[in-house]
């Protein structure tokens, strides 16, 4: 990320009252951003985007990406030229009991923002945020390349591959240049992200949190299952890469990018749990829960190559220095709510500057 090429730039950010979106937020407003969001009200109680006045130093338009018109409405009158699409219905458990309103916001809502997207003709790059879960998942221990079938068994699974085939639809018949608007489209996928500020139901993470700051025990549903873990500065800082390039040379980077953690970061929850007990301490107590539950793939993971070796992504925190910069969030949060912004911002400046010293390394 070149803070120097965000100074300034007028983004549109959906999604910016969710826990992914808070982050993104904050860091564009802390190098220089112009930015606007546009979303729901913050999705949960506690939420980050409270605790961590993100919306002080932006402007903030609750609104919902399945109304077109007031969707596009707000692009119009903004006129963005970056338009980072993160709004969405992000929860597998919850597609199960809302497939409706699952497949209407994370297909539709991508739908209404790229046909909004074509009446604003300032607008040179867009990322659309799918899911690592787009993927045809035949519960094989391999990792999912760029080119692999979209599918999902799931509706939230499901829908994410259809936001990827609805993406790609209009990047080819609306945004290829020349007659049709030039901006560049692109979407990216991201593994398991986990963070401070996270209160979501039916997350690991802010589960383990809930239940031990509670004196409860932790139930777990699948221990046995593989997930990419990473920190949510890891696809973050691949997003805002994405754009920088897509900037530079749309017709060579619009397209479909992996952002996951190096191979060996991806881990079972069991493990994922015993850590975050090693970590937290003697509190954190946890159960297998042997009761019934929607179906979960138990195998995921990514294969980056592409955002290595193409847009020169990589992953900076590896999985056990993720977890711990999460709980040191939560520790010092719960103690004092002061914290949420000011530890945010220092976790952002932590992992730019390793970024930072891990490239003068590398050309050492």
């Amino acid at each position: 990320m070149n803070p120097d090429f965000w100074r300034g730039k007028r983004v549109f950010l959906t999604g910016h009252t969710g826990f992914k979106g808070s982050w993104l937020a904050l860091l564009l407003q802390s190098v220089g951003a112009e930015v606007v969001g546009f979303s729901l009200p913050p999705p949960t109680k506690p939420s980050l985007f409270t605790l961590a006045r993100v919306g002080e130093d932006m402007q903030s338009i609750e609104g919902d990406v399945r109304d077109l018109e007031h969707l596009g409405e707000a692009l119009r009158r903004n006129r963005p030229e970056i338009i980072i699409h993160m709004a969405a219905q992000a929860l597998v458990r919850r597609s199960y009991s809302d497939p409706v309103g699952t497949y209407a916001t994370n297909v539709m809502g991508t739908v209404h923002l790229l046909a909004a997207a074509k009446q604003v003709p300032e607008t040179r790059a867009v990322v659309v945020v799918t899911s690592d879960k787009c993927y045809e998942n035949r519960a094989e221990p391999q990792a999912f390349r760029e080119s692999d079938p979209m599918g999902g068994v799931d509706p939230y699974s499901s829908s994410k591959g259809c936001a990827e085939l609805a993406t790609a639809a209009f990047r080819h018949s609306f945004f290829n240049g020349g007659t049709k608007h030039s901006a560049a489209i692109a979407t990216a996928r991201a593994g398991n992200v986990i963070g401070g500020g996270d209160w979501a139901e039916d997350r690991l993470i802010p589960d383990l949190v809930r239940a031990t700051m509670a004196g409860q025990v932790v139930m777990i549903r699948n221990p046995q299952a593989v997930r990419p873990w990473q920190h949510v500065l890891e696809p973050i800082s691949g997003y805002l890469l994405l754009v920088e390039r897509l900037w530079e040379d749309g017709a060579r980077f619009a397209d479909s990018w992996n952002f996951g953690p190096c191979d060996d970061n991806a881990k079972s929850v069991r493990w994922m749990v015993e850590r975050a007990a090693e970590l937290w301490g003697k509190d954190l107590i946890w159960e297998t829960d042997g009761s019934t539950h929607p179906y979960e793939s138990p195998y995921l993971n990514l294969d980056s190559t592409r955002a290595r070796t193409q847009l020169g992504w990589q992953p900076r925190w590896d999985v056990d220095r993720a977890l711990l910069a999460t709980l040191t969030w939560y520790k010092e949060v719960c103690l004092s709510a002061q914290r949420a912004r000011p530890l945010l911002l220092e976790q952002v400046q932590t992992y730019f500057a390793s970024a930072r010293e891990a490239r003068a390394t590398t050309r050492q």
